[in-house]
């Protein structure tokens, strides 16, 4: 029921996802008469794979996070997650306020034993393919270990995902030597170089797009304005390409002859396609879509949330901080 368009744009992405996927169900999970409405008008066919799980409140984008918790116990976020915690689903998808699915989710869900914080991980092109960067934002103060542990979460899920052993791990900073960064980076350098996973070292921030490292590891601070910037950076861009083919008669023709080259390169790089962000570290998948994704960029949401499910990803993060962080003897 959440972001800017509601079911108006998750509910054809829901059954674009099915058609897509044989193999794969999907509970929509909200006001009833609402997503009945859409489905009629989607033509549904595929009611085996697909239910309505009825919720009477929905978490509005200007809610305090504190607030939906509290005072929102129905809310289609929060069933949605209840799901997860009981096994019904494998993951939550949601559009909706940011600030206020992780609160939930942190609280119904839990967090994996041995990680102190979620974090926000995100896919976004590079010149080589993708990488993975993280915390997108969900903590904007971070220390050492949390970096050392957000690195483990985010190799953990590139492995996982991407079937790539020992994926490359750099860790965001303003420069590449060692004497580089505050105390907090430095310190989390050293954490790195000893933690067993395939550490690169310092990336800057070109070094993001060009591929260096399949993962990127920063605070929350850092990687939202880094997101952002690479967000206006790519409005601004399409925005000029039109301009320039927009100004006369010839640019205009020059635009039609190119047309293939322009549709390949925008494909390239829309947005859309990199959609969906895990909220990792917690004992289940939860993904945000963007609060304004049309039914294309949901269900590249959905279909991200496939990938983890299918991955084992938990399971194997589960391991891996409890071989970090081993219990006292008689602790249970």
């Amino acid at each position: 029921m959440g972001g800017d368009h509601g079911p108006g744009v998750t509910v054809p992405a829901a059954l674009n996802f099915l058609r897509e996927h044989p193999e794969a169900g999907v509970v929509l999970v909200g006001a009833a008469e609402v997503i009945e409405a859409e489905l009629k008008v989607g033509n549904s066919d595929l009611s085996s794979r697909l239910r309505i799980q009825p919720a009477s409140e929905v978490v509005e984008m200007h809610d305090p996070p504190a607030a939906a918790l509290k005072n929102k116990k129905d809310s289609s976020m929060r069933v949605a997650i209840n799901l997860v915690k009981r096994g019904e689903a494998q993951a939550c998808v949601s559009a909706g306020n940011t600030g206020a699915l992780m609160a939930i989710s942190r609280f119904v869900l839990k967090m994996v034993p041995g990680v102190e914080r979620p974090a926000i991980i995100t896919l976004l092109p590079t010149l080589k393919g993708h990488t993975y960067m993280l915390d997108m934002g969900a903590n904007v103060d971070c220390s050492a270990e949390n970096l050392l542990q957000f690195a483990v979460m985010g190799s953990i899920l590139v492995s996982s995902v991407e079937q790539i052993e020992k994926p490359r791990v750099g860790l965001l900073n303003v420069g590449e030597e060692e004497i580089k960064g505050n105390e907090v980076v430095k310190r989390a350098a050293e954490l790195l170089k000893s933690s067993g996973l395939n550490f690169v070292g310092n990336v800057e921030g070109d070094d993001i797009f060009k591929g260096t490292a399949e993962v990127v590891v920063c605070d929350g601070f850092v990687g939202n304005v880094a997101l952002k910037t690479s967000e206006g950076l790519a409005h601004m861009l399409a925005t000029f390409l039109r301009e320039e083919y927009g100004r006369n008669l010839i640019t205009r023709i020059a635009g039609l002859i190119s047309l293939p080259v322009i549709n390949a390169f925008k494909h390239r790089v829309d947005p859309r396609r990199y959609n969906g962000a895990s909220l990792l570290g917690l004992k289940g998948i939860v993904i945000k879509s963007h609060g304004s994704a049309d039914a294309y960029s949901f269900q590249c949401a959905l279909e991200r949330a496939l990938e983890e499910a299918r991955s084992g990803m938990l399971n194997e993060l589960g391991m891996r901080m409890q071989i970090m962080n081993p219990q006292p003897a008689g602790e249970v």
